[in-house]
């Protein structure tokens, strides 16, 4: 019975299991597909999203893609409609022209017809003139017994002999009207002028003499192997020279600017004692910066003597440099401030802006503070430089047309031209070579003996007067003034020279004979 309960146990335990794990197994596919379900509904709904989505961004990307071909084609239309328009205007235009053509075309055609009538009018009446000029021709042949050739040649001179006599008169009639009218109030203004403005000279030099203490400060200046003079002439760019000359050494070059940097450095040097390459180095530089400064000053001072204001800085640091330039002896600064002043009275004197023409005077040598540096004429550079810092079109245009490099815009650059003239050719004012001068003398006889009648020439007056001397049985009194005007005209073209050159002619006829 024991086995009995067991067995019973036994199946009634694997029965009570198989339905416990039927019941376990039946409650997970529940569960599963619950899970299932929910996930196929949450897919379900995505996608349903997804869709929905996709349709609503395909119908406004197809809403967009109407409304930009819709602009499109509203652009394109206009534009159509706008070519279509142009079109019929420009068929419009070529059917006005075509008809204006078409008129014009008969009216020309109508002027022909009238001119050709004319040119054969006109043929016919050239034909009677030209035989009744051959029939003149032969009757004067015949009364005269001369070719038409020989007329002609004959005419020709002595029409020739009558405009010569006819010119020269005019000439001198003219010449004496405007001497008598100008030349008392020319003097009057020039002299006046040059009165009011008198300022120094100085000579034109390449040296400069620095004073020593003692001889004994050359051999430091020398150094060792020469070494601090090799250093000191490449620093400042100036030849230093020391000879027997006691207590002093030499500085030489041809830039002013530089020699006086170099002459302030040295005695700063001497004075200090402390003489090697890398001293003299700093001392040089300090001193041209020192000196730039002080450029400027004098630019500013020449400036405000002469009243002008408002002048860029460079250019005060230019005409600072032109206090050391000379020309001939004369030195460039006062021979500017100079040709303002007398530029002041002239202006006033003609009725021009004085304050204007004063600032042109000052400034049409500003060039020859770097002439050396840049090539070019002095006008030239000046005036490029005026260009350069925005100054005044008629300053400009005084400056380079001072020597005739350019035409006169202005009354004012014609008075620069006359100032600049005055201020350089005054007595006194500037000195030339032996060399220079002799050579001026020589062209200005030869230019006077290359023309036909002059037996002699000789240039006076340190070459400010030439006198010719004509033969008297080529050159009749009539033609005299011609000739001084011709010989004038060639001196302006040919020469260069400051001032003005007078031409006097002489024509002299002697009668000689013996009583025996």
């Amino acid at each position: 019975m024991d086995f009995i309960f067991i067995i019973v146990g036994v199946l009634a335990g694997i029965c009570i299991g198989w339905w416990l794990a039927d019941m376990i197994k039946s409650g997970k596919s529940k569960k599963l597909k619950d899970e299932a379900e929910r996930l196929i509904k949450d897919a379900q709904a995505k996608s349903d999203d997804i869709l929905r989505k996709a349709d609503l961004d395909g119908k406004e990307l197809l809403y967009k893609l109407r409304v930009d071909f819709e602009k499109q084609n509203t652009s394109k239309k206009e534009e159509l409609a706008q070519i279509e328009k142009r079109l019929m205007q420009r068929e419009e235009n070529l059917e006005k022209r075509l008809a204006f053509i078409e008129n014009k075309e008969k009216e020309i055609a109508r002027k022909e017809n009238s001119i050709n009538q004319k040119n054969q009018h006109l043929d016919k009446q050239n034909e009677k003139y030209k035989e009744l000029i051959n029939e003149e021709k032969d009757k004067l042949e015949k009364i005269s017994s001369l070719t038409p050739q020989e007329a002609r040649d004959l005419l020709l001179k002595r029409y020739e002999e009558e405009l010569r006599t006819e010119k020269a008169k005019m000439i001198r009639q003219m010449e004496e009207q405007v001497q008598e009218d100008s030349e008392v109030k020319a003097r009057e203004i020039v002299s006046l002028a040059i009165q009011r403005c008198a300022v120094e000279h100085t000579t034109e030099t390449t040296v400069s003499v620095v004073p020593l203490p003692s001889d004994e400060i050359k051999g430091r200046i020398i150094g060792r192997e020469g070494r601090n003079i090799r250093a000191f002439e490449m620093t400042t760019g100036v030849d230093l020279v020391i000879d027997d000359t006691p207590e002093a050494v030499t500085l030489s070059g041809f830039d002013p600017v530089r020699r006086e940097v170099a002459r302030l450095s040295l005695e700063k040097l001497v004075n200090d004692g402390r003489i090697h390459p890398a001293r003299i180095e700093e001392v040089v530089n300090k001193t041209k910066q020192e000196f730039d400064k002080k450029l400027i000053e004098e630019g500013k001072a020449a400036a405000f003597e002469i009243g002008i204001h408002n002048i860029h800085p460079e250019i005060q640091k230019l005409l600072g440099k032109l206090r050391y330039r000379t020309s001939f002896g004369q030195n460039a600064l006062q021979h500017s401030k100079e040709v303002a002043a007398i530029m002041g009275v002239l202006a006033a004197e003609v009725g021009v802006d004085s304050q204007l023409a004063k600032r042109a005077g000052l400034l049409h040598d500003l060039g020859k503070s770097i002439d050396h540096q840049v090539e070019g004429t002095h006008a030239q550079i000046g005036a490029d430089l005026l260009r350069k810092y925005g100054e005044n079109q008629i300053v400009i245009n005084s400056a380079l047309a001072h020597h005739e490099e350019e035409e006169f815009q202005s009354l004012i650059a014609q008075l620069t031209m006359i100032a600049d003239a005055i201020s350089a050719s005054r007595p006194g004012a500037r000195r030339e070579t032996l060399d220079t001068y002799v050579k001026r003398l020589k062209q200005l006889e030869t230019l006077a003996n290359s023309f036909e009648g002059v037996d002699k020439s000789y240039a006076i007056q340190a070459g400010r007067e030439v006198r010719v001397i004509v033969q008297p049985v080529k050159v009749k009194d009539e033609e005299i003034a011609c000739l001084a005007h011709d010989i004038k005209k060639k001196i302006e073209e040919e020469m260069d020279y400051p001032g003005n050159i007078k031409v006097t002619i002489i024509r002299e006829t002697r009668a000689v004979d013996y009583a025996k």
